[in-house]
């Protein structure tokens, strides 16, 4: 049997990480694994999360089983945090999953388990994962154009315009902010066509929101998603605790999906509960519990918040840097876009083969897409990009 089982594809995120642990030269610069780094290359821990773990390996009595959904009061905090007091709680059926990953792949089982024939919609481009999850499950897909590779912004009218064939039932995935791989996000007037267009067509929103908190602030993130929830009778929300919480080898994540009823809420509950059971029984509980002790104890989230506040205004700094010095460098403001960006990443819309420069003469590390980790980034690395940027004469 193992002897006649097919060659994957590789994985090019993983297979550039590889390629970069090889490489022997000083100097190199990785911008392409999507994880928060600081100015010292180094993803730590939290302050609130280490304090809400010493008092979590102090107190907890037991390592059994939570429920098929996962902790209750996880469920509630996060529930908080994304959607605020946009929906009533009567609503919202909710799952804990392994990471957003986790949330992403049961929002799609829940999908099939509705209704076979409706197709998904994915932005173009988006997280690899996505079409690669949809197309495992035998999905229709369809996708709707976002990303306007000459202004680096979002092709809105190309957006609106595909999406005029959505259907009744039909899922619509949408990044809630700090869109991955491109970093341009839809404005707060943008999210309102979206939301209008979806209550006309009858279309149902699956939000994938993992970066709430590294754009424009907490609550500024979750503008679309909360937007989406109060207008919609029906929205799926997959969410990540890995970035803003820092908590990525735990796999912490929430899929929400909020029902027209408290009626239909249950029924939806219970079908949650189902497929958490198919797939893997009782959700990940360590990451789960320290977010909730955080949201839940007002000490630990101030100092929560503070800290993912500075960590969103350095990666602004940083953005500012490299878009100040490309501008005097170039003599041009055709990079300023990166200033506008928001999130981890910015697609910078070079040719691959520049991006295969960057790597051969200047062992700059990006997806080939040309895709960017701004976090990879520290004040004395943004020059040499810069520079090196002008060098293979992007």
């Amino acid at each position: 049997m193992l002897t006649d089982l097919a060659p994957q594809p590789a994985d090019k995120i993983l297979a550039l990480v590889e390629m970069f642990r090889a490489d022997p030269r000083e100097g190199k610069i990785d911008l392409g694994v999507g994880v928060y780094k600081n100015a010292e290359g180094v993803t730590p821990v939290m302050r609130a999360v280490k304090a809400a773990e010493r008092q979590l390996v102090e107190t907890q009595e037991t390592k059994v089983y939570t429920s098929l959904a996962g902790d209750p009061a996880y469920a509630a905090a996060m529930r908080g945090l994304i959607l605020g007091d946009s929906v009533d709680v009567s609503r919202v059926a909710a799952v804990g999953t392994p990471g957003g990953t986790g949330a992403v792949r049961q929002g799609l089982e829940l999908m099939q388990y509705a209704d076979k024939a409706a197709s998904i919609w994915l932005s173009l481009p988006t997280w690899p994962n996505h079409p690669s999850i949809v197309k495992y499950l035998g999905i229709p897909m369809r996708e709707y154009r976002y990303f306007d590779n000459a202004t680096r912004a979002v092709d809105f009218d190309g957006m609106m315009a595909d999406l005029a064939d959505v259907k009744a039932g039909d899922l619509v995935l949408l990044h809630g902010c700090c869109h991955n791989p491109t970093g341009a996000n839809l404005t707060q007037t943008q999210w309102d066509a979206v939301a209008d267009h979806l209550a006309a067509t009858g279309a149902v929103p699956f939000i994938d929101i993992a970066y709430q908190g590294f754009g424009d602030g907490l609550d500024e993130d979750a503008y679309g998603v909360r937007l989406l929830a109060s207008r919609l009778p029906e929205v799926i929300i997959a969410a990540s605790c890995s970035k803003n919480f820092g908590v990525y080898r735990e796999r912490t994540g929430l899929l929400m999906a909020i029902a027209p009823d408290e009626k239909a809420k249950g029924e939806t509950q219970k079908t949650l509960n189902f497929l958490n059971r198919q797939n893997y029984s009782f959700p990940p509980d360590h990451g789960a519990r320290v977010v909730q002790m955080i949201l839940d104890d007002p000490a630990l989230r101030a100092d929560w918040a503070a800290e993912l506040e500075e960590v969103r205004l350095g990666m602004l700094k940083l953005r500012e840097q490299l878009a100040s010095e490309l501008r005097q460098r170039t003599n041009s403001d055709r990079f300023d876009f990166i200033a506008q960006h928001r999130g981890m990443f910015s697609r910078l819309g070079i040719p691959t083969e520049k991006v295969l420069e960057l790597r051969e003469k200047h062992a700059i590390y990006l997806i080939d897409d040309s895709r960017m980790n701004i976090a990879g980034l520290n004040e004395k690395t943004v020059p040499v990009l810069a520079q090196a940027l002008v060098d293979v004469g992007v």
